[in-house]
């Protein structure tokens, strides 16, 4: 592959971006740092996929390194591990949440088990970029949220973003990692924006939760699409007098709880908010280490706002199974009750 890094640009020191431009800008600077980085995926190139979160980098990268792969997500990371063991660096896109399972044997098989397989000789530095989850009014396969199925496999690192700074950082720390990491993108908030400095450094470090809100009378932790939510429900809360602590989880695999440990032994209480389906989700695995690690500290039990055990619903009625301020607000009151 020939080099068709571009000239580097001169830079703004601060820009006002959305989610999808902060990625963008993210997967060009991480490009731009080192010519092993490649971005392949379905309708990446010169459409910019499906979100744009890959547009202009086909024409100014090239097709070598922005690639247009066929509608074969199988393929797309069976051909990303042949890459990561020639020394690549690949970024794959999923189109959308629902279309990851046709590579899920890859993933998990492959990827997932090569570092041990290979008794750690060989290492695959892969970044899977899945957009996910609801409120977007779309259709089946198009809103779900598997970030569990991740999770629950060793070998792969698992963050979800949920901001324009998290965003662009993260992508940056997830392609320099040495092992494989699957990146969920909360997609309902693709279009929310931020201002912030391009040229910092990050504030934390890949795998680190975030106290995102200070209180005293409870904490709610949560992660991607949620963490708006359960702010504007701190909000709603502080008007009526009640002081919540919100943590942005952040990093699914590995889970980083100490924050959410040193929480909980100061309010006593404890509920955990996500969109995926309640049994055997994130808020199990949390709600299970809270438990052993708190437990005389807690002064109700944990409390899981979540969505269905159910398929995702028809979009007309997505906004019945999605957890919102008023079920994140009557979680609290239960918490509290105790």
């Amino acid at each position: 592959m020939t080099d068709t890094t571009p000239a580097s640009a001169e830079k703004p020191a601060s820009a006002r971006l959305t989610v999808v431009k902060a990625i963008n800008a993210g997967l060009r600077r991480s490009m731009e740092n080192d010519d092993k980085v490649l971005v392949m995926g379905e309708d990446v190139g010169k459409l910019g996929g499906v979100f744009r979160v890959t547009d202009g980098l086909q024409k100014d990268f090239g097709e070598d390194r922005v690639i247009d792969t066929p509608l074969a997500e199988s393929g797309i990371i069976g051909t990303a591990v042949g890459l990561a063991l020639r020394g690549y660096r690949p970024v794959c896109e999923i189109q959308f949440d629902g279309f990851v399972f046709p590579g899920y044997d890859q993933i998990v098989t492959q990827v997932a088990k090569m570092h041990f397989r290979s008794g750690g000789r060989l290492r695959l530095p892969i970044v899977i970029r899945i957009p996910y989850g609801g409120g977007i009014g779309a259709v089946e396969h198009h809103s779900e949220s598997p970030e569990a199925y991740f999770a629950h496999t060793p070998g792969l690192k698992v963050v979800s973003c949920s901001n324009p700074v998290d965003a662009y950082w993260m992508i940056q720390q997830s392609i320099t990692t040495d092992d494989p990491v699957v990146f969920f993108e909360p997609k309902r908030r693709y279009y929310e924006k931020a201002e912030f400095d391009l040229d910092a450094e990050p504030e934390l470090p890949l795998h680190s939760s975030r106290v995102v809100n200070q209180g005293t009378d409870a904490t709610v932790a949560t992660y991607g699409p949620m963490v708006k939510t359960c702010m504007e429900a701190a909000a709603a809360a502080a008007e009526d007098g009640r002081s919540l602590d919100v943590i942005d989880l952040r990093t699914l695999s590995p889970l980083d709880l100490e924050p959410v440990y040193q929480s909980v032994r100061r309010t006593g209480r404890l509920v955990v908010v996500h969109e995926a389906q309640r049994t055997l989700g994130i808020g199990t695995e949390v709600a299970a280490r809270v438990t052993e690690e708190c437990f005389y500290s807690l002064e109700s039990p944990v409390i899981r706002v979540t969505g269905y055990d159910t398929p995702y619903p028809p979009a007309r009625v997505e906004d019945d199974y999605l957890p919102d301020l008023d079920r994140v607000l009557d979680g609290v009151d239960r918490a509290l009750s105790y």
